[in-house]
């Protein structure tokens, strides 16, 4: 595992009539309406009276983790109208790392949001007010003293949780313990989101559920971290170790079928290490699903087992083995020895047309380099070139956009080669055609702070503004340029910093407004 959680450092994007930036339909049983960018039907009102609003289903908007909304009035010049809703108040009780979730069509048609805490307890939001409709306590979190190492105390739910509409049902991951932290149980679990009680079958006991050959998982030293998934019918949640790197723990791959929870199937990493911990989680296609690893505990003897890369696998999850279905840098161990995982970040699922591959799957490292991997064949081992993009670590959650200038990728981290006068920790790249897709900085700027961006347009493509939130530092919500960078929402006003924000934090846009987690609290702003 690494990152700040190593340093404390501190949709599904629109396949819309031209974009450069797309993603395949899912498949049934996945998500389908998270913001709708290809024009999908919205499902309930908006909050604030405009227009109806559509979910936000799973990490970043979608499967393939872009993190792009669609807001049609949300303008480079409106946004500099934004400012705390004082007409909405959502107190919780916890720290919050999941990011918020929006479920347009609850219970009597009212719209929820959607978060689960430190605390292990679930909660949903009136999405107007912020007052409770339901709460759903999943059991004690394990506290810091009880765990072999790690810096969030006490644990409890980490990853972002995951909505299947058609079943009306929120999945979600948590750790717990029933003697106050000296048994440790990883369970997963399915909640109605009409009145949050537990579906028959759940939750899934991951320790007595999940093995790979003669390896079994071991809650005590596996710490679930990357959001889940949904695709094809089965739920995917991804593990890795705690802030510390302690233990033999494993990455983990964890597949559920919704319809019938004893059927569970697992892949892990054939050596130690390797933690799936990327926020991000698991991201697919619509067919195939993505994985980022991170270290292993290899020695100079060590053949590559499963660490620092990025994986494609089949429903299951099933994982080839062959070079076809996994990439990894040339330098593996060295980025072992150096704990600079490639799986910082998780993968994102981006097409560039007249690029060649044209589909991408773009991985960043801890060793400040991009690889735009090809998704149809990621080669193997060295099997694609990295691009010094950083001058430091990349971590967090990316992600990737289009305009009618181009496709690019922001992350949190300082750029290489920024345009003169531009600085900070927040860089956006941009993606060119061309044979092993060419890369440059487009823009840097400062956001203050350690959160995870997402973008919005206003059609797909236009309007194009790059959201973040200057977690751990600044605590406010900035906004940018998704061309140039330029300070679009500069933070607002006196009563519109927040609390604090976990690092690595992103926003989410609904029904006209943009909600973001802190301890305790969520955060609606509205123009």
């Amino acid at each position: 595992m690494g990152s700040p959680e190593r340093r404390r450092l501190a949709v599904f994007i629109a396949l819309v009539l031209g974009s450069s930036c797309t993603l395949r339909r899912a498949t049934p049983g996945e998500s389908t309406d998270g913001g709708a960018p290809d024009g999908g039907a919205p499902d309930g009102g908006a909050p604030d009276g405009g227009a109806p609003a559509a979910s936000v289903l799973e990490y970043h908007n979608g499967p393939g983790r872009n993190g792009v909304y669609i807001d049609a009035g949300l303008t480079k010049t409106s946004a500099a109208t934004f400012h705390v809703d004082p007409s909405f108040h959502a107190t919780v009780s916890g720290n919050i790392y999941a990011q918020p979730l929006f479920f347009a069509s609850g219970p009597g048609g009212k719209a929820l949001v959607l978060v689960a805490t430190e605390l292990n307890t679930v909660y949903a939001l009136d999405a107007s007010s912020g007052s409770a409709v339901w709460t759903r306590p999943l059991g004690p979190s394990v506290p810091g003293s009880q765990l072999p190492c790690g810096n969030i105390d006490p644990l409890g739910v980490t990853g972002t949780p995951v909505i299947d509409p058609a079943g009306r049902t929120l999945f979600v991951a948590a750790l717990t313990t029933p003697d106050g932290g000296v048994t440790k149980k990883h369970l997963i679990y399915a909640i109605s989101l009409d009145d949050g009680s537990v579906r028959p079958g759940w939750p899934v006991d991951v320790s007595a559920s999940a093995s790979t050959g003669s390896l079994a998982f071991d809650s005590s030293l596996e710490n679930q971290r990357g959001a889940l998934g949904l695709v094809g019918g089965r739920l995917y949640v991804p593990y890795g170790g705690h802030y510390g790197d302690c233990g033999a723990y494993h990455g983990w791959l964890i597949g559920v079928a919704i319809a019938n929870p004893a059927d569970v199937k697992a892949w892990a990493t054939g050596l130690a290490g390797g933690g799936a911990w990327a926020v991000g989680g698991v991201a697919s296609d619509g067919s195939s699903l993505y994985l980022a690893t991170g270290n292993t505990q290899s020695s100079p003897s060590s053949s590559w087992g499963g660490g620092d890369a990025l994986l494609r696998f089949s429903t299951g999850p099933s994982f080839s083995g062959s070079p076809v279905d996994y990439f990894a840098p040339s330098d593996w161990q060295t980025l072992d020895a150096g704990d600079l995982d490639l799986g910082g970040t998780g993968p994102l699922v981006v097409d560039v047309p007249g690029a060649t591959p044209a589909q991408v799957l773009v991985g960043l490292g801890k060793d400040g380099k991009v690889y735009l991997a090809n998704r149809t064949n990621l080669g193997g081992v060295g099997g694609t070139p990295g691009i010094a993009v950083a001058s430091g670590e990349i971590i967090g959650a990316a992600a990737a956009y289009a305009t009618s200038n181009g496709t690019y990728v922001v992350f949190w981290g300082s750029g290489l080669s920024c345009p003169s006068g531009q600085s900070g920790d927040l860089t956006a790249l941009r993606i060119y055609p061309g044979a092993q897709p060419p890369v440059s900085t487009a823009w840097c700027a400062l956001q203050n702070g350690g959160g995870s961006p997402m973008v919005t347009t206003t059609d797909g493509r236009s309007e194009a503004i790059v959201w973040s939130v200057g977690a751990e530092g600044d605590e406010r919500l900035h906004g940018f340029d998704g061309d140039t960078g330029a300070v679009v929402f500069g933070g607002g006003g006196p009563g519109d910093a927040m609390g604090k924000v976990q690092h690595f934090q992103t926003p989410i846009l609904a029904g006209g407004r943009i909600f973001v987690a802190a301890d305790g609290a969520v955060v609606a702003f509205v123009r």
